[in-house]
């Protein structure tokens, strides 16, 4: 009869992806996995096959465990056009308080892996056409319907700038940007949406509270990435 795992799969995913996180997927080595999730390689291998594999897994792992819950979690809990600037207010805000340096995981992932790797570059741009339609496009389509964003904006255009704008933002924000940089950031959003007759007025209270164990996606997309 096969043994029984000793650990949680879940839970040493999740540790295999905070080091690919941390270090990039050529800058993690075997032994830094098996330390940082607590197995032995044959574990490893059993488990999840080889280092390529893992890799793959926490990629897909961290779309279902950050990326979906948190555009959801938001989509929920604010207005539309409160939902999406206020997801860069926060990424800025992050940044300025030093706490984004490690960027998103899935864009980190883009820019080592994507140009020459056409696995990664499938998963990567699924992940992009997420955001941009199911987040951006869709909020800005809810907030046109309610009065919140003006009738002017394209739908289509506008998430598809929008999702540029936050993709050069968390790369951005590995370089510790200027203040008046990020104000600019959130001086276009501002700007793609402008407010209809039935604007929300933003409300302090709205605003949640970060915890410094989950990493802001994009999402941080949080960590997260």
């Amino acid at each position: 009869m096969p043994r029984k795992k000793q650990f949680g799969v879940d839970d040493v995913m999740q540790k295999a992806m905070v080091a690919f996180w941390d270090h990039g997927y050529r800058g993690t080595s075997l032994q830094d996995l098996v330390e940082c999730m607590g197995i032995n390689r044959a574990s490893l291998y059993d488990t999840f096959g080889d280092k390529y594999a893992l890799f793959i897994e926490t990629l897909h792992n961290y779309n279902r465990t950050f990326v979906k819950p948190l555009l959801t979690e938001r989509i929920k809990t604010y207005s539309p056009r409160q939902a999406i600037t206020g997801l860069f207010d926060e990424i800025c805000s992050g940044i300025e308080k030093g706490e984004e340096r490690n960027g998103c995981f899935i864009i980190n992932t883009a820019l080592e892996l994507s140009p020459h790797d056409q696995k990664v570059s499938k998963i990567v741009n699924r992940t992009f056409s997420y955001v941009e339609r199911n987040f951006f496009r869709k909020l800005i389509e809810r907030g046109q319907a309610s009065g919140e964003i003006s009738k002017s904006v394209i739908p289509a255009t506008t998430s598809r700038t929008l999702l540029n704008v936050l993709i050069g933002l968390r790369v951005l924000s590995r370089n510790r940007p200027e203040k008046a940089l990020l104000n600019s950031v959130r001086d276009q959003v501002q700007a793609l949406l402008p407010p209809g007759e039935n604007a929300a007025i933003p409300h302090p209270a709205l605003q949640p509270r970060r915890s410094r164990a989950r990493r802001q996606v994009f999402p941080a997309v949080a960590h997260v990435a």
